[in-house]
């Protein structure tokens, strides 16, 4: 690993057959077992000049990362450079896909989604003045001026803060740079933020991820139309994201359930930052239990939205994963009124879009109440799917009909 003083250097790096061809086919990771040859002692930070096996031509670069299974990330076919211009103009070509996102209602965004905008194990997101840079692999440390003086000069913000993934603070060993000010200055770590008109706060030195969850925006937008006069039930709620966009949108009585009792206090402090009239309740429980509490009272909701963390983080838990999912369709299908929404959210990238909606068919077929599938959604344009493994956000919308 450099320090950030240190300047990296340049290692000829050979890969097997089949890697060549797969790096050459546009995808960005090069695991260790797929590097046939390197030069001497490449650590962390180090700028890998790829060399095809047949003509010894240089065909790609990335950065080395000596902790982590992607050994090499790519950044290009052919040479790179990488200084300040380099970030210029992945940040520009990055804000030019996102425009249509970017307008009077709505200063909150991701402009950087790694390996998709081609800045792998780095996401960039914006709230209002302030842009959060986080860091999930430490390849960007000896370059990091270079990449805050771009997003600087680009973006003009009122601050940057830095962001760090616990593997990245591990491998630095430099604990007090999550969550710090590195360019401009920060007025307060609760930033107010637009999303369609609604505003939010989120914790940009403290929060979760970035501070908020910009990937649900589009189907926040779409439940905030659903709700209007009606209940809703918001499970795994977090800041209220779904809750806040049903109050404002003119909501009866909207229900947050969510297992941590200063999530729920980030929901309400939410809500207060809007003006609406409907009922705002919230529960601070485990949700499994809660919901099948609310059945044992015989609640029901116009609009029920499930959407929980990522069940399955690695190969072995899918099928626990789909087990949970089922679950979840079925306590949710029994609280949702007659022609009332069911709205089912997964973020497992390891559980397809297919398996997803099967779980949901299978636990249909078995219940009493019948449902529609009206629409599933992705990611709004600012996470934009370059490789596969990007794929997380699905989200399934049912009638009940009867």
């Amino acid at each position: 690993m450099h320090s950030m003083n240190e300047k990296p250097k340049a290692i000829a790096v050979q890969l097997t057959n089949r890697a060549e061809k797969i790096v050459r086919n546009g995808h960005p990771w090069v695991f260790s077992a797929s590097i046939s040859k390197i030069g001497k002692a490449p650590r962390t930070g180090d700028l890998c000049v790829l060399f095809d096996r047949k003509t010894n031509k240089l065909f790609a670069t990335g950065l080395f990362d000596e902790n982590s299974p992607i050994r090499i990330k790519i950044l290009n076919l052919g040479r790179t450079i990488i200084d300040k211009d380099f970030f210029v103009q992945r940040i520009l070509a990055a804000l030019e896909t996102r425009t249509e996102l970017i307008n009077s209602k709505t200063n909150s965004f991701r402009l950087i989604y790694g390996e998709n905008d081609l800045l792998p194990g780095m996401i960039v997101d914006i709230y209002a003045g302030v842009t959060v840079l986080k860091l999930y692999a430490a390849i960007w440390f000896p370059y990091l001026e270079a990449l805050t003086n771009a997003l600087a000069e680009i973006l003009q913000p009122q601050a940057i803060v830095l962001r760090c993934s616990r593997n990245v603070l591990k491998e630095i060993k430099q604990q007090d740079l999550e969550g710090k000010v590195i360019f401009g200055e920060l007025e307060n770590e609760e930033v107010v933020f637009l999303e369609n008109g609604i505003r939010f706060s989120a914790n940009v030195v403290k929060g979760h991820k970035t501070g908020f969850f910009l990937d649900h925006r589009q189907n926040r937008i779409q439940v905030g139309k659903l709700c209007e006069d009606k209940s809703l039930l918001d499970v795994f709620a977090y800041a209220g994201g779904f809750s806040v966009h049903a109050l404002v949108g003119g909501a009866r009585e909207v229900t947050a359930v969510d297992i941590s009792e200063q999530a729920l206090e980030m929901a309400k402090k939410n809500a207060a930052l809007n003006s609406y009239s409907g009922q705002f309740n919230t529960i601070a429980a485990e949700a499994f239990a809660t919901l099948k509490n609310l059945i044992s009272l015989q609640r029901k909701f116009e609009v029920v939205v499930i959407d929980p963390p990522s069940f399955a983080k690695s190969e072995k838990e899918i099928e626990t994963a789909l087990k949970k999912y089922a679950e979840l369709a079925t306590l949710g299908a029994q609280l949702t009124e007659k022609q009332g929404v069911l709205i089912l959210a997964s973020c497992s990238s390891r559980v397809s879009e297919e398996e997803f909606l099967n779980v949901h068919q299978d636990v249909f077929e078995g219940i009493v109440q019948e449902f529609d599938l009206i629409e599933v959604t992705t990611h709004d344009v600012d996470h934009p799917v370059l490789i596969p493994e990007a794929a997380y956000l699905k989200c399934a919308y049912y009638r009940r009909l009867k």
